[in-house]
């Protein structure tokens, strides 16, 4: 007997707004069948294959200050880890730490919106080039 993971959850001030955030940055939609809308205190995304579903489920308390204990790990699709980088905070993401290390491995630590962190890894031609 096994289990399997269903959707990750996020718990959030603004389902509706970060759901939205997390759409746009990663390409995701709602599902068909229940789109998100403003005020909706649980908000549904889905990967276009419909694979990974992440729920945002609003609650009242903040993020503690504390670091997540589960978090995302973002691999660009196209382009390089610091074209990604650019990308995510000119879309609001905050740079938590710089981890990148001179011979171009390492990430970057980010924030969303809401402070829930997660990190930006070289993309796939970075790594198969070595950089």
């Amino acid at each position: 007997m096994t289990a399997f993971i269903s959707h990750t959850t996020v718990d959030c001030i603004n389902a509706y707004e970060l759901s939205r955030w997390w759409q746009t940055v990663l390409d995701w939609t709602d599902d068909p069948e229940d789109p998100n809308l403003p005020g909706h205190e649980e908000c549904m995304i889905l990967s276009r294959d419909g694979r990974h579903k992440v729920l945002f489920i609003e609650v009242p308390e903040p993020k503690p200050a504390t670091k997540n204990r589960i978090h995302f790990d973002l691999r660009p699709v196209e382009g390089s880890r610091d074209e990604e980088l650019a990308r995510l905070v000119g879309l609001g993401a905050a740079e938590v730490s710089d981890l990148r290390r001179p011979d171009g491995t390492g990430w970057v630590v980010l924030a969303d919106p809401e402070g829930n962190e997660f990190c930006i890894l070289r993309g796939e031609a970075e790594m198969a080039a070595g950089a």
